[in-house]
């Protein structure tokens, strides 16, 4: 039978009153000094934890921030190095445009001179001129026909004088655009010369610096199987606390639970002997309440959990920001799968995926970028907002595309893959995350 709310009072009571000669209090306070004695060494461990997790960051530092500058230049210069391309291919557009425009413009030149030329010939041949006409002694009549066939003349060569010079006009402007253009178009190489040499330049420093820290990060890839790599590291370290930081808890719960068990139990067995002299109806009445009412309590109870129940399922299923059918990021071999083991330790929380360097990363569905950056352990990385709280990673990168605050569409370029982050081979990490959780990717992509 469940105990009243003021049995409970009497108990806690009783502890107060008891004493130092009580047992119950004796009890109590040797339990009390336990859990003080486990809290301690649980604080111990937790600092050992830290103090060997810093170690291994100090390690990992010097090597990674040296990456961190040189390829983040990488990304900067890959990404002017396709600025100049498409204002390359823009400016050698516009001059073939100009090219054909001039030759056309020539081949009008040509026609109007040949126009004009035919003329003078003409008139020349017929010995036809003002003052020949005048002088002719013709009849007046056909000396009026010749001076208007004259005039006609004279109108039709002046027009065609005027076309001649129009087009040349017309032509060298044309010839001045297009050595306009044709000077944007060298000077436009020539950056982009510049910039590959400097690209080159940056990919030789990074070479020297991955070639100074490879044993560096051997070291610190062996050490990592201890406690995981990057994230992998945090959430053991979250989890192993979480667990013992529960376990102490509940014992420490379950050991108060009992110690007011016993003393409620002491002390409703006392009011039982000292209420024996209460009328038996009354007792069975006071029973049927209490029945009643814990009957109505564990209904209520029931009703709450199916509530619950139903409004966390239903939550589940609302609309979400990625589903099945999304395309891949890249065509490439996968070189490791979901939940596989790491080579240097834990679980991989992606997919990794064999890509040349500098190919195409496309975004697997709409978003908005919210990380666009280089991070330890990951080298240039971008994380989209699919919303829903989905989360689409792609690390690994050569250059990073897109800013943060970027929207983004399905499919389009977001970055180049390349081997960034200390990787030796060229390759994309995927990853989609959904609540914080990281989840299979492949069952979103389709083949």
């Amino acid at each position: 039978m469940r105990l009243p709310a003021w049995w409970l009072w009497l108990a806690l009571s009783g502890l107060a009153l008891c004493g130092a000669p009580c047992a119950a209090n004796d009890d109590l306070v040797a339990k009390q000094t336990q859990a003080e004695r486990e809290r301690v060494e649980l604080r111990s461990r937790i600092e050992g934890l830290q103090k060997e997790l810093d170690e291994r960051e100090a390690l990992r530092k010097e090597a990674a921030d040296a990456l961190k500058v040189s390829e983040a230049a990488i990304s900067v210069t890959t990404r002017r190095l396709n600025e100049l391309a498409t204002q390359l291919r823009q400016a050698q557009n516009e001059l073939d445009e100009l090219q054909t425009q001039f030759k056309r413009q020539f081949g009008v030149l040509v026609l109007r001179r040949d126009e004009l030329s035919n003329q003078l010939r003409k008139q020349y041949a017929s010995g036809l001129s003002p003052w020949t006409a005048l002088l002719s002694g013709d009849d007046p009549q056909q000396i009026g026909r010749d001076l208007i066939y004259l005039d006609y003349i004279s109108r039709a060569r002046a027009s065609a004088v005027a076309a001649v010079k129009k087009e040349i006009e017309r032509l060298a402007e044309l010839e001045a655009k297009t050595e306009l253009r044709r000077q944007e178009v060298v000077r436009v190489v020539q950056d982009t010369t510049e910039q590959k040499s400097v690209l080159d330049t940056q990919k030789k420093e990074r070479a020297t610096v991955l070639a100074r820290i490879e044993g560096q990060l051997q070291a610190q890839r062996a050490e990592a199987a201890m406690l995981g790599r990057d994230d992998k590291r945090l959430s053991t370290l979250i989890d192993d606390l979480g667990g013992q930081l529960n376990a102490a808890r509940e014992a420490a719960e379950a050991g108060r639970k009992a110690e007011l068990a016993r003393l409620a139990e002491q002390e409703r067995q006392e009011q039982t002997r000292q209420e024996q002299t209460r009328q038996e109806q009354a007792k069975q009445e006071q029973a049927k309440q209490e029945q009643a009412r814990q009957a109505q309590e564990t209904s209520q109870l029931r009703q709450r959990q199916q509530e619950a129940s139903a409004q966390s399922s239903g939550s589940d299923l609302d609309g979400a920001g990625l589903k099945p059918g999304l395309r891949w990021p890249l065509r490439g071999a996968v070189m490791a799968r979901f939940g596989s083991n790491r080579p240097e330790g834990g679980v991989w929380r992606g997919i990794l995926v064999r890509a040349a360097e500098g190919a195409s990363v496309q975004v697997v569905a709409s978003g908005t970028v919210v990380y666009s950056n280089w991070l330890r352990g990951f080298g240039n990385l971008l994380i989209i907002d699919h919303g829903q709280q989905y989360l689409s990673v792609y690390a690994y990168n050569q250059s990073l595309l897109k800013q943060i605050g970027d929207q983004v569409q399905t499919g389009e370029t977001i970055a180049l893959a390349g081997s960034t982050g200390g990787q030796v081979d060229s390759a994309l990490y995927f990853e989609i995350r959904h609540r914080g959780a990281a989840v299979d990717p492949v069952q979103f992509l389709v083949r």
